[in-house]
């Protein structure tokens, strides 16, 4: 008797404990991948150690050249921070497909504003991307590099606002067809939070127009990728910007079929001979 209420104790709690396991597989799919980034993001503020268990441990390829790659580069990083210093402010987030791309307002090592992208694999974060630039005190807008419209809508037309900035990229930035800009961005408003750029097609034109007669061109030379949901759409390119190789990203909000506001960070590549991980910006 006493050997078969064992068996019966034994077959409990091996029941109870895979239904245990079931509720967590549960409870963790049911974590979006948007917030699984949120939350990795939050914890470089809040210390929490969950989110970094939304990091795949055996891949995480980093494109941040000043950190190292995997969890251990994560990690140093973080270690650096003086306690109770880091301040982050997911102010916009979006996915595309296995991407998550994120623009946050940051205070480590300094103010800062930056896109993050985040790439997964079966639930897992596997690579990571980001652009940081210094937060400016004053705009030729008035607007600051983070405020404007977060409202995500026409998720229907992703895939026609993507071409729209595809296009946009190769005929106006990369300049192959200028003249046709009033075509891809709206003569009635388009809102800048480049701190250097004033509202306007006009502000935009006197912009370039400075850098050109003072020798520094901004040039895009290549497009890495495209991001969308609905109607906002992040591109990632490379090119030169005062003298210098840099990376564009560019967050674009269209409004029917045109560009209408425009958020962006500029970040200078590093010489090679200063990165930490060998996977490259892009």
């Amino acid at each position: 008797m006493k050997k078969n209420l064992g068996i019966l104790l034994l077959v409990i709690l091996a029941f109870t404990a895979c239904v245990n396991n079931t509720n967590l597989q549960k409870e963790n799919n049911q974590v979006t991948k948007k917030e699984k980034v949120v939350e990795l993001l939050n914890s470089i503020e809040n210390g929490n150690t969950k989110p970094v268990s939304y990091i795949n441990q055996n891949k995480y390829i980093q494109h941040n050249l000043a950190v190292k790659d995997g969890l251990k580069g994560f990690g140093e990083l973080l270690s650096k921070l003086p306690k109770g210093s880091a301040k982050v402010d997911v102010i916009r987030v979006f996915q595309d497909g296995d991407y998550v791309f994120t623009h946050t307002k940051y205070n480590f090592f300094g103010e800062k504003v930056g896109f993050d992208v985040f790439r997964f694999e079966n639930g897992k974060i596997v690579e990571h991307w980001d652009n940081l630039q210094a937060i400016s005190k004053t705009t030729a807008s008035g607007r600051s590099q983070i405020d404007g419209a977060t409202k995500l809508e026409d998720i229907e037309k992703t895939t026609q606002n993507k071409l729209l900035v595809k296009n946009f990229v190769n005929d106006i930035l990369m300049g192959k067809n200028p003249n046709k800009i009033t075509e891809y961005i709206s003569t009635k408003k388009y809102l800048q939070h480049n701190p250097n750029v004033k509202d306007g097609l006009s502000g935009l034109g006197e912009a370039l127009s400075a850098l050109s007669k003072a020798g520094m061109p901004m040039t895009y030379e290549k497009n890495h990728m495209i991001l969308a949901e609905g109607n906002f759409v992040l591109a990632i390119s490379e090119g030169i910007f005062m003298n210098k190789a840099s990376s564009f990203y560019d967050l674009f909000r269209i409004e029917d079929g045109k560009i209408v506001e425009h958020w962006d960070t500029i970040e200078e590549i590093l010489d090679k001979s200063k990165w930490q991980n060998s996977n490259g910006k892009f």
